[in-house]
């Protein structure tokens, strides 16, 4: 089991000292911030891991292959060809999840549970090895058990090892459930910092 230390909106500084003590494993949820922040960090730790886990635009898809280890958050076919077209560019394919809605909620990021399947079968055939797993975020309220149990099945059901769930609230249980990847950032960093005032 990997702990993803989410480090969106922490500054370098931060993500350094959290390397310090040992975590190597990182995620952000957007390409910009993450471009900014983890080219000279990894400069200086080459064992630098770093997770796209954020909903992705298809027009960042070659910033995101560009700097991730691993993209979690493939959940359209528009975004499957984004990219497979930047990894053609780029030269490198990142390791790839697919992010499953499993509460069918409709303002959530993730393919929708009565496509999953096929989805995951068809990123298969095109990503072969590269796809390595599933990723899913419950819904707020209500016991995030079923969700969790859920996905696990699906990656198992489809040979996939990697799965990406469970977050600073909810992270045993979804260990509980079978997680390969747990998400953490405010028990790590603590909380976000606040945005700064309109100006």
């Amino acid at each position: 089991m990997a702990l993803v230390a989410v480090s969106k909106t922490h500054p370098a500084e931060a993500v350094a000292e959290a390397i310090a003590a040992g975590q190597s494993v990182f995620g952000e949820n957007r390409v910009q911030e993450a471009a900014a922040k983890f080219p000279a960090l990894r400069a200086a730790h080459p064992a630098l891991r770093l997770h796209i886990i954020g909903g992705l635009q298809t027009n960042k898809a070659r910033d995101a292959v560009r700097v991730a280890d691993v993209i979690e958050s493939l959940d359209r076919p528009r975004l499957a060809d984004a990219i497979e077209d930047a990894a053609q560019r780029e030269g490198r394919l990142p390791r790839l999840l697919v992010q499953v809605n499993t509460g069918d909620e409709a303002q959530k990021s993730g393919v929708a549970r009565p496509e999953a399947d096929a989805f995951i079968t068809a990123c298969r055939t095109r990503f072969g090895a590269a796809l390595t797993g599933l990723m899913c975020i419950p819904p707020a309220e209500g016991d995030p058990a079923p969700h969790f149990a859920l996905l696990a099945a699906m990656a198992a059901r489809h040979g996939l090892p990697d799965v990406s769930m469970g977050m600073s609230g909810d992270f045993e249980v979804a260990i509980a459930q079978g997680a390969t990847l747990v998400r953490v950032g405010s028990a790590i960093f603590g909380q976000r910092p606040a945005p700064p005032p309109p100006a």
